[in-house]
């Protein structure tokens, strides 16, 4: 009698868990969608991501307004979309909709709830004559080395922070760099590095990936990490040199 009981509860367990996971499942919706729709949903809802999956080079030639950047070919592909908030629907494309189709089962994958593919990417946009954005740089205002050296040399410590619009964990990273940095302002100096605006001297200081977190006391270089790194990691480094 006891073992029947055990065998119902049993059942009983496996059906709450079952019912509990279709309800999550059916609470992820992914879809593929003409440049029509696309561009319609992007302009109804302001919270979106926008996710270009093209390779930098192709993303500098023109993107869609306010897209990150995060290279489907990217070792660190996954762990860049990790950070992002799964609340809020999210718009993928590539070129022609290779790339873009894969990201979206990737994405849909990690529990993004609401997650769009541009059928055709962004080939099929410009058809459409929808708006898109071209990075313009004047390499004549990037920054020396020497000017560099200038503003890195100080009785404080000096962070340094090298982003790009695009980049994905530079867009997370911003808010709590900014609290750090009012937080410790009376014993520490930001400076944020725009690198597509500087890209001869971050490629002379041999900065490559995106984010960059460097600290630096009167000119030395005391600590750098490359990619994405959270608050409380950061706020250690700058109490160490306090």
């Amino acid at each position: 009698m006891r073992g029947c009981q055990f065998n119902k509860t049993l059942l009983s367990i496996f059906l709450l868990v079952s019912f509990i996971s279709l309800i999550a499942c059916n609470d992820i919706s992914s879809q593929r969608v003409s440049a029509e729709d696309f561009y319609t949903k992007l302009v109804d809802d302001n919270s979106s991501i926008i996710i270009d999956v093209r390779t930098p080079e192709e993303f500098s030639k023109g993107h869609l307004r306010n897209a990150l950047n995060i290279n489907w070919f990217d070792e660190n592909f996954e762990s860049q979309v990790e950070i992002l908030s799964r609340e809020r629907p999210v718009f993928i494309y590539c070129l022609s909709g290779g790339r873009s189709a894969k990201a979206l089962d990737k994405i849909s994958g990690m529990g993004f709830k609401n997650s769009y593919e541009l059928d055709g990417g962004i080939l099929e946009w410009r058809k459409n004559n929808y708006p898109e954005s071209i990075i313009k740089v004047d390499h004549e205002k990037s920054l020396s080395v020497n000017e560099f050296s200038e503003l890195i040399t100080s009785d404080k410590i000096v962070m340094v922070d090298y982003f790009a619009k695009w980049c994905a964990p530079c867009k997370v990273m911003e808010p709590f760099l900014d609290d750090l940095s009012e937080k410790y302002s009376d014993k520490l100096k930001f400076i944020r590095i725009d690198y597509d605006q500087n890209l001869p001297l971050v490629k002379s200081l041999g900065v490559q990936g995106l984010p960059v977190i460097q600290i630096y006391y009167d000119n030395q270089l005391l600590w750098s990490q490359d990619g994405f790194s959270d608050k409380n990691t950061i706020e250690t480094q700058i109490k160490k040199y306090l």
